[in-house]
């Protein structure tokens, strides 16, 4: 607790000693927000208002979340149900972006950060605090989420940021909740931290931050089987798509968040969308995360294919860059610049034709989209058959190649790069 005092605020958005009274916690339950809870209190001299937000995380009991803040001091404690508005408003956009960052990260934190920014400053002006806290470290990408985005839809509010400021490592929070009985889950053996809602579920800490290390799959997920312990006859299961949003699971309608749930039970049954992730974060970094999204893999690949089959190479070729710049915007806490609106305009327009069936195959940790119809595929089974009847002009073919070679024959003829490549 000694390092404390050798932070020194310097940005604007950051509250000081003496300036608030009561301020908004940010709390997860889980061993930072715990910690701080108390911490805010000693350092700060100043009561804490306790906000935790529904946003379908399942290792969490609310209520009893609830009930912890109350009991290690807080002056209220709210739980904020979020859920609808995180799948249909963020989520949505998210698979019709095909939401990737790095191979394999769906984005659930980042989306998470910008859900729960709105609700926070929408509780923070309800309740008329000025000042929030977050549970984020001096070297996430969270603190730069969080802040960048209350302070743009807030200017006036304040922040405090306490693992930012008191410089404690895991196993001295781990020492100091237990010296205060703060009730954690982290143990010394098995020192992992997550971070989930219903899009995702994220395992940082012991064997995971080092690459050179197998992480113990079996002691670190909470959602997924491993693909040994997943079972061994494959399932079918089939997505609806109406203009780039899912609609039905297996042919069943529902709203967003319950087909997201469904799917993340389905999924996770099959070990299906687990991965190790080598991470670029923002703040220059290079981590390792686990990461378990199984609706989102299950989901966004199902998309992705069929948006393939409706829409030409051409909008195929680009809007695959434009997901590469969304899923890099989303995830640099830019979701709130001016070009993020011109980039969903495009991807709302791409995928009003996104319409139509998936199936998908599960089995083992795999996904594998099978067979997909849609009314406005550009598949044309009388142009692209080998049959004898098929439609397609094959004399024209001839005349096609003549032209189609004319660039590459004729600077091939004037310098051949192949002598310089090959006979060095």
């Amino acid at each position: 607790m000694d390092q404390q005092s050798s932070y020194q605020k310097v940005a604007s958005q950051e509250a000081h000693k003496g300036s608030f009274d009561t301020c908004l916690l940010l709390y997860s339950g889980g061993l930072d927000t715990s910690v701080m809870l108390k911490w805010i209190g000693e350092t700060y001299n100043a009561e804490v208002v306790a906000l935790t937000i529904d946003l379908g995380q399942t290792a969490d009991d609310l209520e009893a979340i609830r009930q912890k803040a109350l009991d290690l001091g807080a002056k209220e404690a709210i739980v904020y149900d979020a859920k609808d508005e995180f799948a249909d408003i963020l989520l949505t956009e998210a698979i019709k972006a095909n939401a990737d960052y790095q191979d394999g990260y769906a984005l659930s934190t980042p989306l998470g950060r910008v859900a729960i920014s709105r609700v926070v400053v929408k509780i923070a002006n309800e309740l008329g605090l000025n000042v929030i806290a977050h549970g984020s470290t001096g070297k996430g990408n969270d603190q730069v989420r969080f802040e960048s985005y209350i302070t743009t839809l807030a200017p006036h509010i304040k922040i405090i940021a306490p693992v930012r400021e008191w410089g404690m490592g895991r196993q001295e929070e781990i020492a100091y909740a237990e010296k205060h009985n703060i009730p954690v889950v982290q143990k010394k053996d098995k020192p992992y931290s997550y971070d989930e809602n219903m899009w995702g579920n994220t395992g940082e800490g012991g064997e995971v931050e080092n690459p050179e290390l197998i992480p113990p799959l079996e002691n670190i997920l909470q959602w997924c089987n491993t693909p040994q312990k997943a079972p061994d006859k494959e399932e079918l299961v089939h997505i609806g798509f109406e203009k780039g949003k899912p609609v039905k699971l297996n042919d069943q309608a529902m709203k967003m968040s319950e087909l997201i749930a469904a799917c993340n039970k389905i999924g996770a049954k099959h070990g299906v969308g687990v991965f190790h992730l080598i991470e670029d974060r923002l703040v220059g970094l290079k981590v390792r995360g686990i990461y378990e999204n199984p609706a989102a893999t299950m989901l966004i690949e199902a998309h992705r294919k069929l948006e393939k089959l409706v829409s030409t190479r051409e909008e195929n070729e680009l809007k695959r860059f434009i997901d590469t710049k969304w899923a890099y915007l989303t995830y640099a806490a830019k979701w709130y610049d001016p070009v993020m609106y011109h980039i969903h305009a495009f991807i709302n327009s791409q995928n009003k034709k996104v319409t139509g069936k998936v199936t998908l195959r599960l089995y083992k940790g795999n996904c594998t989209v099978v067979a997909l119809e849609s009314p406005y595929s550009l598949f044309d089974e009388n142009l692209a058959t080998f049959e004898r009847d098929a439609t397609f002009n094959q004399n024209a073919a001839a005349g096609f190649i003549e032209i189609y070679n004319l660039a590459q024959r004729t600077a091939f003829n004037v310098y051949d790069f192949e002598k310089e490549l090959f006979n060095n």
